[in-house]
């Protein structure tokens, strides 16, 4: 197979593509011809259904039409079909059927040249790299189709194999967009332009990561490594040695896509589960491993059944969550720094605590806003307009909303979006957009809140632990009823256990790095000039079903037994008030 010029690129490099393309005029003007034919029909056979009063009639038909253009025009188009998928809150479910079959269900290339294009990558025939191959893919998606296959040590398997002649099609596509982004930008009216070419760029990064089939074979196991301890999460394992650029062999997946809810309750398997499983390892990866899966759409997705524990194993509760989750597809993947995962938990902290000018700061340090940007006048912008979209009740918010509303903050403020975060909101919509398919009344703060109040009362880095203490103080003011709502919140997740979250603490106050918090907490409970027993009162009323006074005061012995006499002294009081409530209970 003759070689593409620009196969030499070692990555995504837009000034060698721009020089390739603009000495070849043609094929620019060719493909954009070809993209305004396909649409410009599309629009105007729309147009001429609604004058006819055809639309309903035709509305299936108009779907289809869609998706064959979005099939016919290549991977790139492919890809934004595969994102509009997830967004039944944004697409009719007519579009909606359609749009989900660009997911795994595209026209496939010719098995003789999938399996030449293996030949000639691993260096050895088909027959000796599998004991037995599917003769037709079991799966086709935009880069590339799936075998289904068995290797010769007995290993199920399935064998990724990359589309031909890929390359030409998406610098072509990267090109024009790139192009169009340069020339849409100071037209805009929304402050996208700034960054709109990195957004593009950004795009083009990954798409060439997502082509190189041992990038994503190392992504796998990384984001494997990462939820090594986690019995709900499954990451099928490499074959290296089956492996290269352009062929990727891993195990196969006995699973059920996320959306075929039927199936998923045939199998036993609880949705509800498989929804928090899926916000929570989400936040994980943000919040936590700061390496996030960037195309989490529905053919990426599976539900599988919970796995049993090996004999003799004890069996913890989360072998019984109603189901797992299994991930493919990890070509597409980025990185966060440890300050902005940070600055995320700052973030999501200020925002549920309603600190609009925390939150306007954590703008900035994000790269929302420019650090030379006054926040003054946005700060009660963001009080309207957030404070609005989550309403009286928490539980009404949600992504969709977020976005919306702040679309109209940027027309009348310096808001961008920087490159790197654009992956991370399509990340995150495309997985509220998959949880509301599988359940329409999904509200993902019923799972995201649980998930934040659990890492900041267990706080297992100083830096949690600041950001707790930013929770449970305003104007050096405790906030005790921060604290009962943080509590009660955790408590709602089934996983969380408070007995060794409060061992923890106990630890914590009594350690050096606990004696600011010492000290506030008798400030706390003694300040404007009463004893605050009722509020201590409230607190023991909410965990005293979860805590014994036998287990608490265990508890608090062996947080002592690591203890100075001056820590322990400190403490001591507190624990004897919780005790005496629990007597008195």
């Amino acid at each position: 197979m003759s070689q593409h010029p620009l196969a030499r690129l070692r990555g995504y490099d837009p000034n060698a593509i721009a020089r390739y393309y603009s000495k070849r005029p043609w094929l620019a003007i060719w493909r954009t011809l070809t993209v305004i034919w396909f649409f410009a029909g599309f629009l105007i056979g729309w147009q001429w259904d609604e004058w006819l009063n055809l639309a309903e009639q035709n509305k299936f038909k108009r779907a289809a039409q869609l998706r064959e253009i979005l099939t016919h025009l290549g991977p790139t188009y492919i890809k934004v079909g595969q994102a509009l998928s997830t967004r039944p809150d944004l697409i009719r479910k007519d579009f909606l059927d359609e749009l989900v079959k660009l997911q795994d269900q595209l026209p496939p290339f010719d098995s003789a040249i999938a399996f030449r294009i293996i030949e000639t990558e691993l260096d050895r025939s088909v027959d000796e790299a599998y004991s037995q191959i599917s003769p037709q893919p079991v799966a086709a998606a935009s880069l590339g189709q799936v075998y289904r296959a068995r290797l010769h040590t007995g290993e199920e398997v399935a064998v990724k194999v990359q589309r031909p002649n890929l390359l030409p099609t998406l610098t072509l596509d990267l090109y024009l967009i790139r192009w169009a982004a340069t020339w849409m930008a100071p037209w805009l009216p929304l402050n996208l332009g700034h960054d709109l070419t990195l957004i593009v760029d950004e795009f083009g990064i990954k798409l060439f990561e997502e082509i190189d089939y041992l990038n994503e074979g190392r992504n796998a196991e990384k984001f494997a490594t990462n939820f090594r301890d986690d019995p709900e999460v499954k990451v099928p394992a490499i074959y290296w040695r089956y492996s290269s650029q352009r062929v990727l062999t891993l195990e196969w997946i006995h699973g059920i896509k996320l959306t075929d809810t039927e199936q998923i309750q045939k199998a036993g398997l609880d949705t509800e589960a498989l929804i928090r499983i899926g916000v929570t390892t989400g936040l994980q990866q943000l919040l936590e491993h700061g390496f996030f899966h960037a195309d989490p759409h529905p053919g990426n997705l599976f539900g599988l059944p919970p796995q049993c524990p090996v004999d003799g194993e004890k069996q913890p509760s989360k072998w019984v969550s109603g189901g797992r989750m299994a991930y493919i597809d990890f070509g597409m993947m980025d990185q966060l720094e440890q300050t902005t995962k940070e600055t995320l938990v700052d973030a999501v902290v200020h925002l549920i605590n309603k600190d609009y000018e925390d939150l306007a700061a954590d703008f900035v340090k994000l790269g929302f806003l420019t650090p030379e940007t006054d926040i003054r006048p946005i700060v009660p912008a963001l009080e309207a307009v957030l404070g609005e979209a989550i309403g009286k009740n928490v539980r009404d918010f949600n992504f969709k909303t977020i976005t919306d509303r702040f679309s109209e903050l940027m027309y009348d403020y310096p808001f961008r979006v920087p490159a790197k975060f654009a992956l991370i909101i399509r990340s995150l919509v495309t997985q509220e957009g998959l949880a509301l398919s599988m359940n329409p009344n999904f509200k993902i703060v019923e799972v995201a809140y649980p998930y934040v109040a659990r890492r900041l009362l267990t706080g297992e880095t100083p830096q949690l632990r600041r950001r707790l203490i930013d929770v449970l103080f305003k104007n050096g003011k405790f906030q005790w009823q921060r604290l009962e709502n943080l509590i009660a919140i955790a408590r709602s997740d089934n996983s969380f256990d408070l007995l060794p979250t409060a061992q923890m603490g106990l630890q914590y106050l009594l350690s050096d790095e606990g004696k600011f918090l010492r000290r506030q907490l008798v400030l706390a409970l003694t300040e404007d000039d009463r004893l605050h027993t009722e509020e201590v009162q409230r607190l023991w009323n909410l965990i005293k079903d979860d805590i014994k006074p036998a287990q608490l005061f265990n508890a608090a012995l062996g947080a002592l037994a690591e203890l100075s006499t001056e820590g322990a002294a400190a403490i001591l009081p507190s624990v004897g008030s919780l005790t005496a409530f629990s007597d008195k209970k």
